[in-house]
This record gives C-alpha cells, sequence and structure tokens, in this order.
C-alpha cells in the first residue's frame, strides 16, 4: 500500500493538522509530538475520538520492517507484545511528496522511573517478571527488542503492565543491531557485540534496573565492565536484584524465561525469609488503589501467610 518516496527531508506536522491517508481516506488530527528519532516522528494524534499515536518518516523501508514487526506481534494468540496497529497509509505533501505512515495503539501511562519514585521500588520484581514474560514471547518469534531502554518503556493502569511503545529497533536475530542507545548497549560497556540474540536484550534490562538507581546515568571509564559491578553493588541494597543485574551483566543468563524464574524464585525465598513483603506496603497499594492512583495487578501468583495476616502478592504476568 506504502508508495516509495524519492529522497528527501522529513516532514514535521503542527498542532490542530488534519493528516489524511492517500489510501484509506482516514483523517487524524495532530495533538501533539511525543518523540522523535533517527527514522521519523511519532505524533499524539485523534481520529473518531479515540487517541492514537502516528508514526511519519521519509524512509519507506523502515516504516515497512516496524509494520512488520506489529503484524508479528499481532499474530500472538492471546497476547500484547507491543502497541496495536490500526492503519498504514501515505501523506501527500502540498509540495506531491508521499510519506509513509502508520497508526497504532496510543500506549497511556507514566515512565517507570516516575512510577518507582511514587511508589517505591518493591513493584520492580513483579513488573519485570511481566517485563520478561513478553521479551520470551518476543524472542521466541525470532527477534530482539534491540533499544530497550528507560524511554521505550511506560507503566500502564488497569492492569498495572511495564510495557513497551516503540519498536523501531527491534531486529531478527542473528543481524546487527539497528537501534541502540549508548548507555544500554553492551558492546559500548565492552561486555559483548551488537549482534542480536536475547543476551542483548537481558543486559539493556540490567542496565534499565541500574537507571533507576542512577536517573541521571554515568560516564564510561577506561575499565568500563568493572565500572558496571562498581554501580551495581554500591545502589543496589537488594541481594537477589543485585545479583540478577550482575549475572545479566555477565551474561550469565541467555534466556528471559532464566530471569523470570530467578525472579520469582528469589521473592519466594526472601518471602519464606521475611524479607521482601510488609503490611506497610501492602497497605499503601491498597490505599493507593482506592485513592485511583493505583489499580490491582490482574493475576496473583503467590498467596501467603505471614506472621498470622493473610497477604496477597500480586504478579503481574
Amino acid at each position: 500500500m506504502m508508495t516509495q518516496a524519492s529522497k528527501k527531508l522529513e516532514i514535521k506536522f503542527r498542532r490542530g493538522q488534519i493528516i489524511q491517508g492517500k489510501w484509506h481516506k482516514k483523517s487524524y488530527q495532530i495533538i501533539r509530538e511525543l518523540g522523535s528519532g533517527a527514522v521519523g516522528t511519532v505524533y499524539l494524534c485523534v481520529s473518531d475520538g479515540r487517541k492514537v499515536a502516528l508514526k511519519v518518516s521519509s524512509q519507506m523501508s523502515s516504516i515497512s520492517s516496524e509494520v512488520n514487526v506489529l503484524k508479528s506481534f499481532q499474530s500472538v494468540q492471546g497476547k500484547r507484545l507491543g502497541p496495536s496497529l490500526i492503519d498504514v497509509d501515505d501523506f501527500v505533501s502540498k509540495d506531491g511528496h508521499a510519506y509513509p505512515f502508520y497508526v497504532m495503539e496510543y500506549v497511556e501511562g507514566v515512565s517507570l522511573h516516575e512510577f518507582i519514585q511514587r511508589n517505591g521500588k518493591e513493584w520492580l520484581f513483579s513488573l519485570l517478571v511481566g517485563l520478561t514474560r513478553d521479551l520470551e514471547e518476543l524472542h521466541q518469534k525470532g527477534y530482539v527488542f534491540g533499544d530497550l531502554k528507560m524511554e521505550n518503556l511506560l507503566v500502564t493502569r488497569n492492569p498495572i503492565r511495564l510495557r513497551w511503545v516503540d519498536v523501531g529497533g527491534t531486529t531478527l536475530q542473528g543481524r546487527a543491531i539497528k537501534e541502540y542507545t549508548e548507555f544500554y548497549d553492551r558492546a559500548y560497556w565492552e561486555c559483548g557485540d551488537r549482534k542480536a540474540e536475547p543476551r542483548y536484550d537481558l543486559f539493556a534490562l540490567a542496565m534499565v534496573v541500574l537507571r533507576i538507581f542512577y536517573p541521571s546515568g554515568f560516564e564510561k571509564t577506561s575499565s568500563p565492565a568493572r565500572l558496571l559491578h562498581q554501580k551495581a553493588n554500591t545502589a543496589i541494597k537488594n541481594d537477589a536484584l543485585r545479583k540478577l543485574v550482575l549475572y545479566l551483566i555477565q551474561g550469565k543468563m541467555s534466556t528471559a524465561s532464566e530471569v523470570r524464574t530467578y525472579l520469582l524464585d528469589a521473592y519466594q525465598k526472601s518471602h519464606d525469609s521475611g524479607g521482601v513483603a510488609h503490611t506497610g506496603q501492602v497497605s499503601r497499594q491498597r490505599q493507593n488503589s482506592q485513592q485511583g492512583e493505583i489499580y490491582p495487578i490482574t493475576e496473583a501468583s503467590i498467596i501467603f501467610f505471614s506472621s498470622g495476616l493473610f497477604f496477597v502478592w500480586l504478579f503481574l504476568l
């Protein structure tokens, strides 16, 4: 459906502008820009009273690749690995150039950093369990996410879930990573190459956790791998989480399912020793839920008794 465009500059849309597809004739009104990257710009739009996200680019091959990834995500039975694909079309500018675009579900949420600041690091285990399940599904389909970073993750509500929102870096396994961000890139830290394989995403996951403890990041030194170990050992007080980050940095876990199993086992052991859940945390979550700030996570995976009190730990699955 999309037409090949000649070489041209990226197009910019203005607030209130109406974008109509050349082929499907659907209209989208621009609300604001959500973000801009190497291969296009994403806008928040409204169409038929519904908020959607529209990505436009001058690079048809990149748009086509991302559309194929989103279509692949949709083929996973009962799963939502990424935003739902809504429309694919061209926008013809006044000078006659055709710009390919696609429209996807607008994922509303807050940044992972903001969510953790508001609700506490105790939520990391449950959020990571859900994310690693999604990564496992993605890897089984032959892809790696590639550009896994804080900016590409949102915590949604109803249910609470950690979701990725930009598939621009998604790469077929075995190929070279096509988009990356230095802080989350294992090659930058001299901990591996940029070949697309599951451990590339798992290293980035470790850096996402580190970024929670170092919101401004930190500079690379002459011994980058040693620096990462020092940063993890200094900032992460939870033994299980610190060990996980170190394992992922060292490449000692090769699949997302290993990480997920580790998280669940570590939580259970921590609970058995009385080290994780406490009444203050549970009551805080209940209070926030009643105030509308946090919705309960959808599935209870561990139910237990502790100190004569009944607790339910809700894991995001």
